[in-house]
């Protein structure tokens, strides 16, 4: 028989046909699953980095809008919010049986009794009556172990319902032991009382909330007798800025790659993120203090790192302010330009804190805390015409106190190791221009850098002083004249003017130091 006619040899090929036909069906439907997983994983790359663009931009918008939304968002924190209330918490039964059970019932331990015929003749009653009285006590042992059972979880629930009631009594009296100490404080506060204050402001500083990557270290020191508040905080580094502007999936390398941000943009937004957060700082501790204890804020941000060059610990002063608050209140921030609104304060800020080049503080030390000594008659020993170059620091130092002696104003010398900046405290005791003199003398043969006299003018504002003079043997820059005349309690006197006051105050020939070099016209 031919094979086309062979019914067995038809349904093999039928079947090959089939199997081909399912295995090429197979097939496609195996690429089309692949295609569409490759199309979906290529979809989640890329909306992974859409995801982290987005990240990126908030994290960017939080960065601008740090000053912003605390002026706008914030609440400052007051004694009152620091109130707290108790309310008792609801009692919860431990886990397990907090219903009593059901009690056996005598219905489901009773057996059947005879039906029937046998039963209506007696038969079988014996063995019944065995069978209850086993039931009967197994009924009994259960309603004693259901009683037990029922004292056990009582006992239980009652312990647990004393540790309920002993936890509530116990917040109760922490709460109000801690409002007690609170209104304690409060009273301390509005006496200007040190540790109440800077119990206070470290409060608001950590109510203060930043976003991921800000430190939350600070120091805080008050001076009682000018309401002054000096604040150390920690600023974030660098890298609290995204390094990243956006995200791309390329999916010839299967990559998320990162769109760089510019390193001008990095720059000045980081510049910005520091301005910011003095600026809210202040804002923050202003604004908290509702009793108008603080009468101003020195403010110094530093950042914690490694020096890349040395590889030790660093502790730079990036931005430094003082700022008084009437003169605070009247800043719109929401409107400001952080860096230059720092400017327009007495402010110094890092000219590249990108690159941590670090500022001097304009204040760090307590007027209040210098250690007086002893006058030195100098004037004794000198030459005919004495060179002050040629005399030791601190005899120029108390040259320059008797000068001042001889002016008129009652003057004290520091302690050498401890003046931190200050050669001499006087006071002036004319009735009308009377208070305190920051004195310091600097015998330098180079001109007085700005940083001097721009740490002079802190100390002044930080001690309330009537006036800050700083005395060279040499010359002051254009910055620091126009500097000190813009600040009206600043008094510059080079060589120039010593000469001038040793001959009129002390009949005192004197040659100061170099000529300062002439200046170009404007």
């Amino acid at each position: 028989m031919a094979g086309g006619n062979d019914p067995h040899a038809r349904e093999l090929a039928r079947q090959n046909r089939e199997r081909e036909k399912a295995q090429k069906a197979a097939e496609v439907a195996a690429k089309r699953k692949a295609r569409e997983e490759k199309l979906a994983y290529e979809a989640a790359r890329a909306q992974e980095a859409v995801d982290r663009t987005s990240v990126a931009e908030h994290d960017v918008e939080q960065l601008t809008k740090l000053l912003h939304s605390s002026v706008l968002d914030g609440k400052p924190l007051t004694f009152a919010r620091l109130k707290q209330k108790f309310t008792p918490s609801l009692f919860l039964p431990p886990k397990g049986r907090k219903k009593a059970a059901p009690l056996p019932r005598w219905e489901e331990y009773e057996p059947e009794p005879p039906r029937g015929l046998r039963g209506a003749l007696g038969f079988g009653r014996r063995g019944y009556e065995a069978e209850v009285e086993v039931a009967r006590k197994r009924f009994d042992r259960a309603l004693r172990d259901h009683a037990r059972d029922e004292l056990e979880r009582a006992d239980k629930l009652d312990r647990a319902r004393a540790r309920h009631e002993e936890a509530n009594q116990e917040e109760a009296a922490r709460i109000e032991a801690w409002n007690a100490d609170l209104e304690a404080r409060r009273d301390a506060y509005q006496d200007r009382d040190v540790e109440a204050v800077e119990w206070f402001t470290n409060q608001v500083l950590a109510a203060s909330t930043y976003p991921h990557g800000f430190p939350k270290t600070n120091k805080v020191s008050f001076q009682a007798d000018t309401g002054d508040l000096l604040v150390e905080i920690d600023l974030p580094l660098e890298d609290v800025v995204p390094a990243a502007r956006a995200y791309r999936y390329v999916k010839a390398r299967d990559e998320i790659t990162p769109v760089p941000r510019p390193e001008k943009e990095r720059k000045e937004l980081y510049a910005s993120v520091l301005a910011q957060t003095a600026l809210r700082t202040v804002y923050e501790l202003f604004t908290s203090d509702s009793e108008g204890v603080v009468r101003s804020i020195a403010l110094n941000g530093h950042v914690a790192t490694i020096d890349r060059a040395t590889g030790r610990s660093v502790h730079p002063c990036l931005i430094t302010l003082q700022a008084d608050r009437d003169e605070f209140k009247e800043l719109v921030l929401t409107q400001v330009d952080p860096r230059a609104c720092l400017k327009r304060l007495r402010s110094l800020i890092s000219p590249n804190p990108y690159e941590l080049e670090a500022v001097r503080p304009l204040v760090t030390f307590d007027l209040s805390k210098f250690r007086l000594m002893d006058g030195l008659d100098v004037v004794a020993g000198l030459d005919s015409r004495p060179v002050l170059m040629d005399l030791k620091p601190t005899e120029f130092e108390h040259l320059i106190r008797q000068l001042f002696e001889a002016i008129g104003l009652d003057s004290v010398n520091t302690q050498p190791s401890k003046d931190e900046g200050v050669d001499a405290v006087a006071m002036n005791t004319d009735p009308v221009m009377k208070g305190l003199c920051v004195i310091q003398a600097k015998r330098t043969k180079n001109v007085v850098p700005f940083e001097t006299v721009s740490a002079l003018a802190g100390v002044v504002e930080h001690k309330r002083a009537a006036k800050g003079i700083l005395v060279t043997t040499s010359w002051f820059g254009a910055a620091s004249e126009a500097f000190a005349n813009e600040h009206g309690r600043l008094e510059l006197l080079d060589g120039a003017n010593l000469v001038h006051l040793f001959k009129e105050h002390m009949n005192l020939d004197v040659i100061p130091g170099p000529v300062p070099p002439k200046r170009r016209p404007r």
